[in-house]
């Protein structure tokens, strides 16, 4: 088992300590006890805070993954699965979103090069 200090737990996680205290604070990451004044965590901490960060990467709140943190203590997969495809559905939404978002402004910058005389249509299209 490796002794980490916070600073060390967050490096390894990629995080900074303010962020470990934080999650720490939310209950998602235990606070051990401190042996001789300093608190040293180890691989099972690294462990959560990989998970935590991956968890976001994938668009989970914080809330989501106490509750995936939850399910993993009791090995419910079918609730786990459930989450996951409810968050694939969620980012399906915004990628046709930010999908249609794209093809409007790609339309807008060719009709920029286009009508040189008039009022640029980028900025018209954001005129109140």
């Amino acid at each position: 088992m490796n002794a980490l200090t916070i600073s060390k737990l967050a490096k390894q996680g990629d995080v900074g300590v303010e962020t470990v205290r934080y999650y720490q604070r939310r209950g998602l990451l235990n606070e051990p006890s401190r042996a001789a004044g300093i608190r040293h965590y180890g691989d099972e901490d690294v462990r959560r805070l990989r998970f935590i960060r991956a968890a976001q990467a994938a668009g989970f709140t914080l809330e989501e993954i106490s509750v995936l943190l939850n399910l993993d203590a009791v090995d419910d997969r079918k609730q786990a699965r459930e989450m996951a495809e409810t968050r694939i559905a969620i980012l399906d939404v915004k990628i046709a979103e930010m999908q249609a978002a794209r093809a409007a402004l790609s339309r807008l910058a060719m009709d920029c090069e286009k009508s040189k005389a008039q009022a640029c249509p980028i900025i018209s299209a954001f005129e109140l």
